[in-house]
């Protein structure tokens, strides 16, 4: 029988190396939605080739582009942030694939948990946000929440068996564009030095976030709510070859790791037949290419945006939302040119600094602190503008 999935940001790098996965094994999965933000050409071909129940275009302005594309052709057409948390919850759903940018994969989960749906989840800012809700939620339903981060998705497959309490939790990171760049030389880095990403192949913003190792600090919030462990047995290890995707040490002293070549097919398709492993078309690991697999502490000091994140999930409540708001404004307004590299961390921690934390928030209080942490990082920005 054929796995039903709807891919959200199915436009994205994780959307469209899930639909290669698909196209791999036709036999066992029917795509039923796909939804986009603005790449609305990608959309249609990706429609015209999967042939889903419906696509969605949230940008509402770009809906007569895609309907008029697809008239010829049985699949029905959306428009608007509603239309895809909608489809996301549709009755011929099996497993809703997360891959929505930044804060906009938040309300989608949370209704396909409610419908029932399974969430293999690669937006980590939905974790992030609003972790401890969600994560009640997906209890209350009986849903699983099966990662797709690399990272992550390398825990869960460390912990597949397993019944023994978690020790430690060990992340690894590849340390980024900017490992072993001076701290001096930070202030002077550029968009394009920053999207040099040494290993993976990724989306602007989260290759951004891999320089700030910003992305690590998200990580270490995502872990703390999937697998239940506290930040202090959550640690980050610099590890350039990312051969080692990720380690779980056990109370016996016992360590085990998932390693493998970086890719994101393999954590996107052991998300979508898990329990199964089938076979995937990427380069195996030859250790041969790799006589040393190195580990190193973070530098805290370099990468401040870690430091912030842990700072975050300590202080709970509505902070890591705070945060998570004030860095997508700010990578934002690095990518446009309109912040240099350093101000990314200045804005963050300011925002942070000036908004109301709230400590028991409801769904209604991360909506509201998301809307008024961009306001006053927008503020921020503005006046950081001055300052330059």
């Amino acid at each position: 029988m054929q796995k039903r999935i709807a891919i959200l940001g199915s436009t994205g790098s994780i959307g469209t190396q899930a639909l290669e996965v698909v196209a791999e094994h036709p036999d066992l999965f029917s795509v039923e939605a796909l939804t986009a933000n603005n790449n609305a050409e990608l959309l249609v071909r990706q429609a015209i080739e999967f042939q889903p129940d419906a696509v969605v275009i949230a940008n509402e302005s770009l809906y007569g582009q895609v309907s008029d594309s697809l008239r010829d052709y049985p699949v029905k057409v959306y428009a608007g942030n509603d239309a895809v948390e909608q489809v996301a919850a549709q009755g011929s759903i099996d497993t809703a694939l997360i891959a929505l940018l930044g804060y906009s994969g938040l309300m989608p989960t949370i209704r396909a948990i409610k419908a029932g749906k399974l969430i293999a989840l690669a937006n980590k800012e939905t974790l992030v946000v609003a972790g401890e809700l969600v994560m009640s939620l997906a209890a209350q339903y009986g849903v699983p929440v099966i990662p797709v981060d690399s990272e992550h998705s390398a825990i869960f497959q460390c912990l597949s068996g397993e019944y023994s309490p978690i020790d430690r939790i060990y992340l690894t990171a590849s340390g980024g564009p900017f490992l072993n760049l001076p701290e001096e030389k930070l202030a002077y880095v550029t968009r394009d030095e920053a999207l040099k990403h040494p290993r993976w192949d990724m989306g602007a913003k989260i290759t951004v976030d891999s320089a700030t190792m910003m992305n690590k600090g998200f990580e270490v919030i995502e872990a703390h709510w999937l697998f239940s462990t506290p930040e202090c047995d959550i640690k980050v290890l610099v590890h350039p070859q990312s051969i080692i995707h990720s380690m779980v040490q056990f109370r016996d002293g016992a360590i085990k790791a998932q390693l493998g070549e970086p890719s994101m097919k393999i954590p996107i398709q052991y998300a979508l037949t898990y329990p199964d492993r089938l076979e995937c078309r990427v380069k195996r690991v030859d250790f041969a290419d790799y006589p040393a697999l190195t580990f190193a502490e973070p530098d805290f000091k370099k990468f401040p945006c870690l430091d912030i994140a842990y700072k975050a999930l300590r202080a709970g409540g509505t902070a890591p939302c705070i945060m998570n708001a004030a860095n997508e404004i700010a990578v934002q307004a690095f990518l446009n040119g309109e912040l240099k590299y350093p101000g990314i961390y200045a804005l963050i921690s300011e925002t942070m600094e000036t908004t109301a934390r709230i400590s028991k928030p409801s769904l209604n209080d991360y909506a509201e602190t998301d809307a008024v942490s961009r306001r006053n990082a927008m503020k921020i920005l503005s006046e950081l503008r001055t300052k330059s």
